[in-house]
């Protein structure tokens, strides 16, 4: 039986990606913590590594007798690769089913929001043009909150700006867009994707809430050293001190969301992501499975006319993105997360780029995590070695 969609298979040229391997075991070995990468290109996996550990820290935040190493299995916390994995892909999918409208103002979904005065579109939401602040604290409001009173919380958020514009990225946009999915679908996010885009094409990695549903801790990246605390420095009701593995480090989806939300909480590992790219390489399925049309995927990576480094949920090369590179062409789209994970897409090229690290399991100093400093916690040296070493 002939496939719809093309699916990856295996062409591994470790060999030829010698420098790459040189930059990254070097900062492995300068103090940053580890890293996979998977490089798939005219569908399939060129590249498959993994360097350095998973974990290096104990739960008090001393470095172990022994490091634990990153295996091709391991699973990351994804971070706001969560908007496009998770929801971007799903209101995809439910576009394509015709039980999403953009073009309505989301009070249509979320009633509470009837009461204002000031109310967006979706499609705001995806253009990170609603006008809201980028962030909330929503642990300072008491700790671990209950969903439906961080709802309220949300609801009543005062705009910073006019909407429309040019774009502010924005977590609380994908909150709220993480809340209308749920509406529509009449169950919670994690349970939509999982049963509607993850399964069916046997990704039993990509997940919310992972230790909750069978996990443990040694599946996983190790995320902050000493819980949310950076270091130390920052307090607050029931705040996590203790070494984060397998739980979702972004404070609003722990202690707010119940660790499901639109703007993070997902993990997943290479061989997971590899999958989940291709999907946009193949426009919009693999295998037997299409989850949306060419023409919705075109609608959702289009350049913004105010601000080309935004789609709609996608990032594209720009001012703001330049870990993109100048050698990804200009259909490039991708994400980046603050847990140190990077997916870049280049369909000029057939290519995707899948760098998952675990950087923020390093010290904290000077407001700063050492992680962050590395080439291979910065992407655009690894990126740039792969397109030299493929396209140029």
């Amino acid at each position: 039986m002939l496939e719809k969609y093309p699916t990856l298979s295996y062409a591994l040229d470790n060999s030829r990606f010698k420098d790459i391997d040189t930059q990254i075991n070097t900062d492995i070995n300068n103090g940053f913590p580890g890293a996979g990468l998977i490089i798939v290109k005219d569908n399939k996996i060129i590249k498959q590594t993994v360097y350095g550990y998973r974990r290096k820290y104990d739960d008090k935040g001393l470095l172990k007798n022994t490091f634990d190493p990153m295996q091709m299995d391991t699973m990351f916390d994804l971070a706001s690769n969560t908007k496009m994995y998770a929801t971007v892909y799903a209101i995809m999918h439910l576009l394509s089913l015709g039980k999403i409208d953009l073009m309505v103002p989301i009070d249509n979904y979320l009633p509470e929001f009837k009461k204002n005065t000031f109310i967006p579109k979706v499609i705001n939401l995806l253009c990170h043009d609603a006008g809201y602040p980028p962030d909330i604290d929503v642990y300072k409001y008491g700790g671990i909150q209950k969903y439906p009173q961080i709802r309220d919380i949300i609801a009543n958020i005062k705009p910073e700006r006019q909407i429309g514009g040019t774009p502010i990225y924005s977590d609380i946009d994908f909150i709220l867009l993480g809340m209308i999915i749920e509406a529509i679908v009449k169950e919670p996010l994690d349970a939509y994707v999982e049963t509607n885009i993850y399964k069916p094409l046997g990704l039993s990695h990509t997940i919310y809430n992972p230790l909750l549903k069978g996990f443990n801790k040694s599946d996983f990246a190790a995320t902050e050293i000493k819980g949310n605390t950076r270091g130390g420095t920052v307090t607050f009701a029931n705040i996590r001190t203790l070494t984060i593995c397998g739980e979702v480090h972004d404070e609003k989806t722990y202690y707010g969301l119940d660790g499901v939300a639109g703007h993070a909480g997902l993990f997943s590992n290479l061989h997971d992501m590899a999958v989940l790219t291709q999907i946009i390489l193949n426009n919009g399925g693999y295998g037997n499975h299409q989850f949306w049309s060419p023409e919705i995927q075109k609608l959702f990576i289009t350049p913004n006319q105010l601000d080309s480094s935004f789609g709609l949920g996608w990032r594209r090369y720009g001012d703001k993105t330049q870990w993109f590179t100048k050698y990804a062409s200009n259909q490039a789209v991708g994400h980046s997360g603050w847990t140190g994970t990077a997916t870049l897409i280049d369909p000029a090229y057939n290519l995707a780029i899948i760098l998952l690290t675990n950087k923020k399991h390093s010290d904290y100093i000077d407001g700063k995590f050492v992680g962050d400093n590395f080439a291979t916690g910065k992407y655009a040296d690894i990126i740039k070695l792969i397109y030299q070493d493929l396209v140029v």
